[in-house]
């Protein structure tokens, strides 16, 4: 049991010091942190035509390049907040900027899978992908909503960053079919956790008074602001 944990740690470390590295190679280009999370779409994008381009003769070979294709984009949005930090490049805008991108990202890999279904003319298949893309969007949105009304909504499982490992998973191992399942977990867990955030955000705010038209977030000056909110860990997972 000790030598299993030494060896996770040590693989830990190692990942955390190569990932370091990435980091301080691009903070030497003084490269913005938004064009990292940019490219990190455009190789989503990638991955959603590999999707979209699979058939029933290729479709082994492309899903599994576009789940190594996911993990060289989830390489980018791990660091670009990282670098943001190392080279004095956190911004408000930087926060904003990053989930949106993020639900972009997420849709488009969604797509890729709507397309190959479509494709494939397995219509049930193109309405479960439909609607884990819907799904998905609205545990960013639950969070993002909630959080704006009563500062912290951070309960529920099925947060970006599991989304992607499953999506990595089903792609790199739909040999086996595991893309169908992936789907159904992701429709099931994802459509549990907006409940929970709706039902938390309810339980919280059951007691308060009525919510002004006007979001007093708006009306704040540039210097109430925070300013470190492109590194907060939420920005990316939610």
């Amino acid at each position: 049991m000790a030598s299993n944990k030494s060896w996770t740690s040590a693989f830990g470390r190692a990942c955390g010091v190569l990932l370091q590295a990435i980091v301080n190679g691009l903070a030497l280009t003084r490269i913005s942190p938004n064009v990292l999370t940019f490219i990190g779409l455009i190789i989503n994008t990638i991955a959603a035509i590999l999707f979209g381009y699979a058939n029933e003769h290729n479709y082994v070979r492309m899903f599994l390049y576009a789940g190594l294709v996911i993990i060289g984009a989830g390489i980018f949005d791990m660091v670009d907040g990282r670098v943001a930090r190392q080279t004095d490049q956190v911004t408000v805008f930087g926060a904003f900027f990053d989930s949106v991108i993020d639900r972009y990202s997420d849709v488009v890999l969604f797509f890729g899978l709507l397309v190959f279904y479509a494709r494939g003319n397995r219509f049930f298949y193109v309405v479960l992908a439909a609607f884990v893309m819907v799904t998905s969007l609205m545990v960013s949105y639950t969070r993002a909503r909630a959080e704006a009304l009563i500062g912290q909504c951070k309960v529920g499982f099925m947060e970006r960053p599991e989304r992607i490992v499953l999506i990595i998973l089903g792609a790199l191992f739909n040999r086996w079919g595991v893309m169908a399942p992936v789907l159904w977990v992701l429709a099931v867990l994802s459509t549990i956790t907006v409940i929970h955030r709706i039902r938390f955000t309810y339980q919280m705010t059951k007691d308060l008074g009525p919510v002004s038209d006007t979001s007093p977030i708006a009306l704040k000056g540039q210097a109430d602001a925070p300013a470190d909110l492109s590194s907060a860990p939420n920005a990316s997972q939610v």
